[in-house]
């Protein structure tokens, strides 16, 4: 079988190279590599390296796949499952890895199925690297039996949660409401703190209450998540307030959570915290060296709008 993934980042790149190594053929799209030659090329080379096939549109990726994964940002769930369907083979499974809201899932499903695919939604329930292919994978729809023992075959994880659309989704959206909008307190918390001088005090506080979590070192990893994927968390979260307003509630925490992600993004992508690709990018061991570069970021904002005419 040949495995078609639609998304060649962080995700899409792990997947690879552990199906590469069971000798799966890989064929693989993203829209990056028509970008510029400084974020192209490092896509180009590693699926060199790997022996991945890399196509030149979503439809030239997925006609030979059995299995098509669909790993790109949430914003994107949608339109790519709209741009492979016509080109999918009859009867391929078309795997929906992305974060995106159950309406949004149902939606892509219709188009999938239309075209004599197999649409499955996944929700992937903790961060990829670790656990890499074995990551805790959710699975829901009509045709999500069937494709679970080929991804058993293939070194997954899956566990079947639902015939019924939206199942898995839902589930995924509802924790991130926590984890994603945790990330955000963190951020938001420890840089006031440290503008304050009591963040030493802040910390000891946090241990108290909840002793069982390393604050430091916690502190430290949660910076660096958001700041080299807050884009991608902040589409995602994006997507968990229209889950909850579909709940018939008003997501006031979910888009907090989502504005202070985009921020984060928007000072990555200016380079508030050293160029993207060097190695002191977001890799401090210490949240505060991050911290003192928003603090910065802040007070020159301000300082600019006081010059403002």
């Amino acid at each position: 079988m040949q495995v078609a993934l639609i998304g060649y980042g962080e995700v899409g790149r792990i997947l690879a190279e552990d199906l590469r190594a069971q000798g799966v053929a890989v064929s693989a799209f993203d829209r990056k590599l028509d970008a510029a030659d400084a974020v192209a090329q490092p896509l180009r080379e590693h699926a060199a390296h790997f022996g991945v096939t890399l196509a030149a549109s979503h439809a030239g990726a997925v006609p030979a796949a059995g299995l098509v994964i669909s790993a790109v940002t949430a914003s994107q769930a949608v339109p790519v499952a709209q741009a492979c369907a016509g080109a999918l083979q009859p009867g391929a499974f078309f795997l929906d890895f992305n974060s995106a809201s159950p309406g949004a899932k149902i939606s892509a499903a219709g188009l999938v199925n239309a075209s004599g695919g197999r649409y499955v939604e996944g929700a992937v329930m903790t961060t990829l690297p670790p656990y890499r292919i074995k990551v805790p994978l959710l699975l829901g729809g009509p045709d999500a039996a069937a494709l679970e023992p080929l991804l058993l075959g293939l070194g997954f994880a899956p566990q079947i949660v639902s015939a019924q659309l939206g199942v898995a989704s839902a589930t995924k959206m509802c924790r991130s409401i926590l984890i994603k909008g945790l990330e955000a307190l963190v951020i938001e918390s420890f840089t006031t703190a440290r503008h304050y001088g009591v963040e030493d005090a802040v910390i000891a506080s946090l241990v108290e209450t909840y002793p069982g979590i390393d604050w430091e070192r916690q502190g430290a990893y949660l910076f660096q998540r958001v700041i080299e994927h807050g884009r991608r968390r902040s589409e995602e979260v994006r997507e968990v307030a229209v889950t909850v307003r579909d709940a018939g509630l008003e997501p006031f925490s979910a888009s907090g959570t989502a504005d202070r992600q985009a921020h984060i993004a928007d000072l990555g992508d200016a380079g508030a915290f050293g160029q993207r690709g060097t190695p002191g990018f977001a890799r401090s061991a210490d949240w505060r060296v991050e911290s003192d570069r928003l603090l910065a970021h802040a007070r020159a904002h301000l300082k600019s709008k006081d010059h403002e005419p």
